[in-house]
C-alpha cells in the first residue's frame, strides 16, 4: 500500500526523478480515495524538491570542489603560458563546455585579441581580435560585465561584425558565455565557455564562470608578477655581474698602477713595464719609440707595419686614449707635443674600459721611463764629454784625476783607444739635429765604453780598441743609417794613456780633413791607411780638395785620361815601375807582361807627360801624384 515513506527511501538511494510517480501510478491502480491520491501528490512534490535542492547542493559541492582544485593548481604554477592554458581547460572541464577560450585586452591597439583556446579546431579562430564593443566578448572587454547567449548567430544584443562572425562560425560555435577577467575596477580579458549547440547557460553556470574567472584573474597577475620579478631579478644578476667585472676590473687597474709605481721608483725600465702589463691583461706587447725600432718585446707578437704604426699613433694622440685596429690595441707614447713611441698590444680577451685604462697608464709611465733615461743619459753624456774635452786638451792637467774620474763611468784610461773624428757633413744646419748626432754618439760609445763630446764644431769619439779604420767606417756606416746622409769619419790610434790621447785627436782630425780632400766624403778611414800623403794632406786647409784636383791633372792627367779613353794600363805600369825601384825586368814579372811591353808603354808616358818625367824632382811629384789617385777611389 502506497505512503509518503515511500517517497523518503527514493530520496534516500537517490532514485531518478521518474521514479517518483510510482507511488501515485500503485495508488490509483489501487482505487485509493481522492483525498489519499492528494496526500500522496502533496508527498511527491515535497520530495521532488528535496531531491532538486539536494542535486543543487552536490552540484554546488562539486564546483566548489573543480574551483578549490583549480586554485590548487594555478597556485603551484609559475609560467604564464601554463597559468593561462590551465584556467582555459579548467572552464571548459567544470563547465562540461565544448570550447573554451580567453582573451586579453591590448592597451596599445585599443582592442581584445585571442590569447588561448581548448578545444578549438580553427585556425581563424584562433587569431581573432575583437574591438572593444564589438561581439559577445568585445562588450564583455568593454563593459566588465557578464554577458550569455544560446545562440550567438542570431542575438541582436551584440555589434556583429564579418570578422567575427566568420572566426565563430567556422569554429561551430552556437551557444557562448562571457565574463570579465577584472582585477579591483579593471578589466584585463574575457573567459569564455561555448557550445558548438544551443544551451542556456543557466545562473549557477554563470556565477560558477565568474568565480573561476576571478581566481584565474589573480593568478595571471601573480604569474606576470612572477614573470616580471624573475625579469628583475636577471636584469639585478646582469647587473651584479658587470658590477663585480668593474669591479675587478678597477681592482685590476689599481693594482696595476701600483706596480707600475713600484716599478718607476725602483728603477725598473720599458721592459719591466712590457712585462707587468702583459701580466695583468694577457697577450702579448711591443714597445716602440718614436722611430718605430723596438724597445721591447713581451710574448709572440709580430711589429706591424710602419705605416699602419704611424697612422694607429697618430689616431691615439688625437684621440687622447689607446685605440684599437684589429686585432692590435695602440697606445701613444707621448710628452706633451713630443712623441716618443708607441705600445702595441695583442690582447687574449677583448678589453674593457679599466683595461685600456691599464694600457694608457702603461704608455704614461713608458713615457716618464723614456724621458728619465733620456735625462740621465743627458747628463751622463755631459759628464763623459767633458771628461774627453778634457782628455784631448792641452796642455793636459793632473792625470790622476782624469783616471779617477773616468773610472766612476766605467772607463779604463791606459787601455788603448781609438778617436774617431765625424765630419761637418753629420751635422745639419738645426740644433736638434746637432743634439741628435751628438746624443747618438754618446750613446753609442757608452755602449762600448768609450766616451763621446762635441768639440769645434765636430764629434769625437773614444772608442777602445786597436783598430782605427774599422771603428771609423763603422762609425760612418751607422751614423749615416741615423741620419739618412752620408757621414764622413776619420780616425787614429790606438793611444796608450790619457797623455796620448791628445795627440790621437789631433791625428784623426787631420785625417778627416785628408779624406775631404781626397774626395772620400761619406767614407770612414783612419791616418795609418792613408799613410804620408794623409798627414800632409790634413795640413792644407780648406781648399785641400781643389788643390789635389789641380795638383793631379797637372802632375799624371794626361796618363790617367789616355788609360780612360784607351783601355790601357799605363798608371797601373807606372806605379809598379815605381814600386820595384825602377826596375824594368822586376815591373815586368809584377805585370806579367814582357819587358818590351813595359819598355813601350813608359815610352808612351813619356810622350804623354814629357822627356824629363823621370828627373827625381818630377819623379817624386808623380809617384805622389799616383798615390793620391789611388787614395781618392780607394778599394772597396
Amino acid at each position: 500500500m502506497s505512503s509518503p515513506v515511500e517517497f523518503l527511501e527514493l530520496l534516500a538511494r537517490e532514485a531518478a526523478a521518474v521514479e517518483f510517480e510510482g507511488p501515485l501510478v500503485a495508488a490509483r491502480a489501487a482505487g485509493l480515495p481522492p483525498d489519499r491520491l492528494a496526500e500522496l501528490e502533496q508527498a511527491k512534490s515535497v520530495a521532488l524538491r528535496v531531491r532538486a535542492l539536494l542535486e543543487r547542493r552536490r552540484r554546488r559541492e562539486t564546483e566548489l570542489s573543480g574551483l578549490y582544485d583549480t586554485v590548487s593548481d594555478l597556485a603551484g604554477l609559475r609560467d604564464l603560458d601554463d597559468v593561462l592554458r590551465a584556467i582555459v581547460h579548467r572552464a571548459r572541464n567544470l563547465l562540461g563546455a565544448d570550447v573554451a577560450y580567453m582573451t586579453l585586452n591590448d592597451d596599445e591597439r585599443g582592442d581584445t585579441y585571442m590569447r588561448v583556446t581548448d578545444g578549438s579546431v580553427s585556425a581563424r579562430f584562433q587569431r581573432l581580435r575583437l574591438p572593444m564593443g564589438a561581439g559577445l566578448g568585445g562588450l564583455v572587454a568593454q563593459s566588465g560585465a557578464p554577458y550569455v547567449t544560446a545562440n550567438y548567430g542570431e542575438d541582436a544584443r551584440f555589434h556583429h561584425t564579418g570578422e567575427i562572425d566568420a572566426g565563430v562560425g567556422e569554429e561551430g560555435l552556437v551557444a557562448i558565455l562571457g565574463v570579465p577577467l577584472r582585477l579591483g575596477s579593471t578589466s584585463i580579458g574575457v573567459l569564455y565557455a561555448a557550445n558548438r549547440s544551443a544551451r542556456p547557460f543557466v545562473r549557477e553556470e554563470v556565477a560558477l564562470l565568474v568565480s573561476l574567472a576571478a581566481h584565474a584573474a589573480v593568478a595571471i597577475d601573480t604569474a606576470r608578477l612572477l614573470t616580471e620579478t624573475r625579469s628583475a631579478l636577471a636584469e639585478l644578476s646582469a647587473a651584479n655581474t658587470t658590477i663585480r667585472a668593474h669591479s675587478s676590473s678597477v681592482e685590476r687597474a689599481a693594482a696595476a698602477h701600483d706596480r707600475m709605481t713600484a716599478l718607476v721608483l725602483r728603477g725598473g725600465g720599458v721592459e719591466d713595464v712590457a712585462a707587468a702589463v702583459t701580466e695583468v691583461l694577457g697577450g702579448a706587447l711591443l714597445a716602440l719609440d718614436a722611430e718605430g725600432r723596438l724597445l721591447a718585446r713581451v710574448g709572440e707578437i709580430d711589429e706591424p707595419d710602419r705605416a699602419d704604426i704611424v697612422e694607429a699613433v697618430a689616431a691615439s694622440r688625437t684621440e687622447g686614449r689607446s685605440v684599437r685596429r684589429s686585432p692590435l690595441w695602440y697606445a701613444a707614447v707621448v710628452a706633451g707635443a713630443e712623441n716618443l713611441g708607441a705600445l702595441v698590444l695583442r690582447p687574449d680577451d677583448e678589453l674593457v674600459d679599466a683595461d685600456q685604462r691599464i694600457l694608457e697608464r702603461a704608455a704614461l709611465v713608458t713615457a716618464l721611463l723614456l724621458l728619465f733615461r733620456r735625462t740621465v743619459a743627458e747628463a751622463e753624456g755631459r759628464v763623459r764629454g767633458e771628461l774627453l774635452d778634457d782628455l784631448i786638451a792641452r796642455p793636459l792637467r793632473d792625470t790622476d784625476a782624469l783616471r779617477s774620474r773616468a773610472r766612476r763611468l766605467g772607463v779604463d784610461l791606459d787601455a788603448p783607444h781609438v778617436l774617431v773624428a765625424v765630419g761637418d757633413d753629420a751635422i745639419a744646419a738645426t740644433g736638434s739635429a746637432r743634439q741628435r748626432v751628438l746624443s747618438w754618439a754618446t750613446t753609442y760609445a757608452s755602449a762600448r765604453g768609450g766616451l763621446a763630446a762635441a768639440r769645434d764644431g765636430r764629434v769625437v769619439l773614444m772608442l777602445p780598441g786597436l783598430d782605427a779604420g774599422g771603428s771609423a767606417r763603422a762609425v760612418a756606416r751607422d751614423l749615416s743609417r741615423v741620419t739618412g746622409r752620408p757621414v764622413t769619419a776619420g780616425a787614429s790610434g790606438p793611444s796608450n794613456g790619457p797623455a796620448a790621447l791628445a795627440g790621437t785627436f789631433h791625428e784623426a782630425d787631420r785625417c778627416l780633413t785628408a779624406l775631404g780632400a781626397l774626395g772620400r766624403a761619406g767614407q770612414g778611414a783612419s791616418t795609418a791607411e792613408l799613410g804620408f800623403v794623409g798627414l800632409l794632406l790634413g795640413t792644407v786647409g780648406d781648399r785641400g780638395e781643389t788643390d789635389v784636383t789641380q795638383f793631379l791633372s797637372a802632375t799624371v792627367g794626361p796618363v790617367v785620361d789616355y788609360d780612360a779613353r784607351r783601355g790601357t794600363a799605363l798608371v797601373k805600369t807606372l806605379e809598379a815601375y815605381f814600386g820595384v825601384g825602377g826596375s824594368l825586368a822586376r815591373a815586368a814579372e809584377q805585370l806579367h807582361v814582357h819587358v818590351n811591353t813595359v819598355t813601350q808603354r813608359l815610352e808612351r808616358v813619356g810622350q804623354l807627360l814629357g822627356a824629363d818625367w823621370q828627373r827625381p824632382e818630377r819623379a817624386l811629384e808623380v809617384q805622389l801624384a799616383l798615390r793620391l789617385h789611388r787614395l781618392r777611389a780607394p778599394a772597396g
